[in-house]
């Protein structure tokens, strides 16, 4: 079946620049067999009889299990405390890397 889709050297090359990483030449042949056998495998599934399987998103039953955002004060001792204590501050703000 993963011979029905070919993934081409091109098209490898232009997933890893997509993705920012380097391959070799033989990193990216290895990968277009990978890759045209993992689309091939997906080939196999769309063959798959699923007529009376009941559409799931998730198997575990949860709901969103969230918590309220709640500020916890604490006394002036503990948070001066947690400043000293912190490496990188300024004045009473402590420094954190940005998230994004």
């Amino acid at each position: 079946m993963a011979d029905d889709i070919k993934i081409s050297i091109e098209e490898v090359e232009h997933i890893a620049e997509l993705a920012r990483i380097e391959l070799s030449v033989k990193e990216v042949e290895k990968f277009a067999g990978e890759l045209s056998d993992v689309l091939g495998y997906i080939e196999q599934l769309k063959e798959a009889d699923t007529k009376g399987v009941k559409l799931v998103s998730q198997v575990t039953g949860l709901v969103n299990v969230l918590r309220d955002d709640v500020v916890n004060s604490s006394d002036e001792d503990t948070r001066n405390t947690m400043i000293d204590n912190f490496p990188d501050k300024d004045g009473e703000y402590i420094k954190v890397k940005q998230v994004m």
